[in-house]
């Protein structure tokens, strides 16, 4: 059993509220044609056991299931795996979904075949605790699959405009995940074949720059609690910082909003 000082519980209830606030499922919806073709190139085959490791309100783990896997998604927000729930019943697929930590993953191991994670377990506080619970989960031959924003991609770029306005929680950077060095430090036990591939993914919103900011602070946690944090006068200035990102990299012009992001997807086999 992972034991947690008093500060670190304190931290992981604050994480955890804050994947609660606003409504994940709104941005979730603009990322599944992303997430669906992330899950393409995985080896998933009929009867595959997979696990979507902080699986939101399930992107992953109901594009893996229509595929035929037989799938379980683990996150520890209740309301976003309320919505998975209702989403898998609504595209008539069946799936296990629990509420767990990434850092202590409520299974035993060598479980699965194939555990993947999504924008996902890259915010764990403790990247190596939650590299070693995605291995140790899965069976030894059996796939590990990351999708992990990098840091000079349009979404890390974003991250690091919020924490010039309000400093982030403590630990590494969760975009760390997205540079080659580290991913290929964190995973140098127990998994061979690392492959480390940077993919490009399209951000398309029918709203303006400033629709999107507006967008993202009310319905993305982190976002929403970062407004929280600052008076009225910091929250015009990170609103304008974040505006300016958008606008500098939309390629739409027709009043909506399309940006090219980058994730790193990591592939190894567990050995």
């Amino acid at each position: 059993m992972d034991q947690l000082t008093p500060e670190f519980e304190a931290l992981k209830a604050r994480l955890r509220a804050t994947w609660m606030a606003g409504d994940f499922g709104q941005i979730a919806k603009y990322s599944y044609h992303g997430a669906e073709e992330f899950v393409s190139r995985l080896p998933i085959t009929p009867g595959l056991k997979v696990l979507d490791v902080a699986c939101g309100t399930g992107n992953v783990a109901v594009s893996a299931a229509l595929r035929g896997a037989a799938v379980t998604g683990v996150d520890l927000a209740p309301n976003l795996l309320e919505q998975a729930r209702a989403r898998a019943e609504s595209d008539g697929v069946k799936i296990q979904f629990d509420e767990g930590d990434a850092e202590q993953l409520p299974y035993q191991d060598a479980f699965f075949d194939l555990v993947a994670t999504m924008f996902g377990a890259m915010f764990a506080p403790r990247p190596e605790r939650a590299a070693a619970e995605l291995i140790r989960v899965c069976r030894p031959g059996g796939h590990l699959a990351m999708a992990n924003w990098t840091p000079a991609g349009f979404t890390g770029r974003m991250f690091n405009a919020v924490t010039r306005h309000v400093p982030p929680p403590p630990g590494p950077p969760p975009i760390l995940w997205g540079d080659e060095n580290t991913v290929r430090e964190r995973l140098r036990e127990g998994v061979s074949d690392l492959k480390l591939t940077r993919r490009p993914i399209v951000l398309a919103y029918p709203f303006d720059e400033a629709g999107v900011v507006e967008f993202f602070r009310r319905y993305f946690g982190p976002t929403q609690r970062a407004f929280e944090a600052l008076d009225e006068e910091k929250q015009a200035n990170l609103r304008h910082d974040l505006e300016q990102l958008w606008r500098e990299n939309n390629r739409a012009t027709d009043g909506t909003t399309s940006v090219e992001s980058e994730y790193l997807e990591v592939v190894a086999l567990r050995s």
